[in-house]
């Protein structure tokens, strides 16, 4: 007999492009044979190179989307992702309060590669404050972790610093992302003078250190999705966050090497 495939729930923006978002999601959660269900909090206007604006769901719909489908369907695990507005991001916390929704794998989208704001202002410290602490694990990059910690990171040790100032808020755990292009981690070792992309998990106080080979060219929209969404279907099929964290971001690299060789080809 096969087993059931786990059922994982992403909550986040609509990316008309399918680039990020919740189609990236979906497609994740497919190749880790988990059954993925959605609830839109914004519709997106954007195409491969830039945003040009949003529309966003009201705390309401995003209940009302949310209910029926837990009110059906055992949800094994959650993926948050754009919640631009504090209306939704306290709606969200109140369904985890509840007991409606499993504590989420939150990644924290406050900006659009092209650099549009994914979160209204003021939205950020209520984000701390509501949901952050209800974190099974939060996956930050760079920029977004300094904006979320108050610290500025420069290297691994800043960078663990960060991740222990987000536990600190209430996070269970923190993945710091180091391996988007022009951040700290995309420089040559002092070492080996090898280009790398270095991840530092803060896991209840044990760090473990992800160093991967620095893939070049162009920047590939949606890796912050597709990372969070395969932790989350990791950690529906059983794995322990470490195993869960190290299997997304293989996924990640080989969908960064696929999309490389689309654009050679």
């Amino acid at each position: 007999m096969t087993r059931a495939r786990s059922v994982v729930l992403t909550i986040a923006g609509f990316d008309p492009s399918g680039g990020a978002g919740i189609v990236a999601d979906i497609r994740t959660l497919l190749q880790f044979n988990c059954w993925p269900v959605a609830a839109m909090t914004s519709l997106t206007f954007q195409n491969r190179n830039a945003m040009f604006g949003a529309t966003h769901e009201t705390a309401k719909s995003l209940r009302a989307q949310i209910v029926p489908i837990v009110e059906d369907t055992k949800i094994a695990a959650v993926k948050v992702g754009m919640l631009p507005t504090a209306d939704l991001i306290i709606e969200v916390r109140c369904l985890i309060d509840e007991g409606r929704l499993p504590r989420p794998v939150i990644d924290p989208v406050l900006k659009s590669s092209s650099g549009y704001e994914l979160m209204e202002p003021g939205a950020i410290e209520i984000f701390k404050r509501e949901l952050l602490p209800l974190a099974l694990v939060i996956t930050p990059n760079i920029p977004e972790a300094e904006a979320l910690s108050g610290l500025t990171i420069s290297d691994e040790e800043s960078m663990r610093a960060a991740a222990g100032e987000l536990r600190r808020l209430g996070a269970d755990a923190v993945l710091v992302k180091g391996g988007h292009a022009g951040q700290m981690s995309g420089v040559r070792s002092q070492e080996s003078g090898d280009r790398h992309a270095t991840d530092i998990l803060d896991d209840g106080g044990a760090i473990h250190v992800f160093r991967d080979e620095w893939i070049e060219g162009p920047p590939v929209r949606g890796t912050g999705c597709m990372l969070s969404s395969a932790i989350a279907a990791g950690l529906a099929n059983g794995e322990d966050l470490p195993r869960a964290v190290a299997a997304a971001k293989q996924f990640v690299a080989g969908e960064i090497q696929s999309s490389k060789f689309k654009l050679q080809n």
